[in-house]
C-alpha cells in the first residue's frame, strides 16, 4: 500500500483533459518535489467540492469567510506530464479540530482484496479548502451546456431528447 502525503501541499487542484464531453477528470497534488495525479470520476469531483462546502459551513467561524477572494482560486492548467497514480475508487474527507484543516484522502483499492491499496491524503486549511471547491465547481459547470428541454447535455451534432418524444433538436 502506497500513501502519498501532502500535509499541506504547495499545490492541490482539480483539472481536466480533454473535449466538453469526452473529458477526464484529474485531482493533482504537488509538493516536497512530488507531482500525483489521480483520474477521478466528474461526479465524485462534484460532491467533493459540495462536501467541502458543507462542511466548512458548518465549522462557522473557525472555517473562514464562505466567499473567496478570485486571485486565491488557482486557475492554472494541470502539470505536466499527466500521469495518473490510479483511479479513485473511494473519497473520504475529515475535518481535523487540533489543526482546523480539512484532510482529503483519495483511495484505490484492490479488487482481489476490496482494500484500499493506493492512497493520496492531502491536508488544507480552510481558506485553500474553499479556493479548491470554487474551483471544482468551476471545472464541473465548465462542461457541455444543458439542454433546456430534458437537462441532459448538449452535444455538438445535438442529442436525442427524451421531451421531445426523441426526435433531434
Amino acid at each position: 500500500m502506497a500513501i502519498s502525503d501532502f500535509d499541506p501541499p504547495e499545490r492541490f487542484v482539480a483539472g481536466t483533459v480533454g473535449p466538453p464531453g469526452g473529458r477526464t477528470f484529474f485531482l493533482q497534488a504537488r509538493g516536497g518535489g512530488r507531482l500525483v495525479s489521480v483520474s477521478i470520476e466528474k461526479v465524485q469531483v462534484s460532491i467533493l467540492a459540495d462536501r467541502i462546502s458543507d462542511l466548512l459551513d458548518t465549522m462557522g467561524g473557525l472555517a473562514g469567510a464562505a466567499s473567496v477572494a478570485e486571485h486565491l482560486v488557482d486557475t492554472d492548467a494541470l502539470e505536466t506530464p499527466i500521469e495518473d497514480e490510479f483511479r479513485v475508487d473511494t473519497v473520504s474527507l475529515a475535518w481535523d479540530e487540533d489543526r482546523a484543516s480539512i484532510v482529503i484522502e483519495c483511495h484505490d483499492s484492490d479488487p482481489e482484496e476490496a482494500l484500499p491499496s493506493d492512497t493520496v491524503r492531502v491536508v488544507l486549511d480552510p481558506t485553500t479548502a474553499r479556493a479548491f471547491a470554487k474551483r471544482c465547481q468551476a471545472i464541473v459547470q465548465a462542461g457541455r451546456p444543458p439542454c433546456p428541454f430534458c437537462g441532459q447535455p448538449l452535444d455538438p451534432e445535438g442529442h436525442i431528447c427524451p421531451r421531445s418524444n426523441g426526435y433531434k433538436r
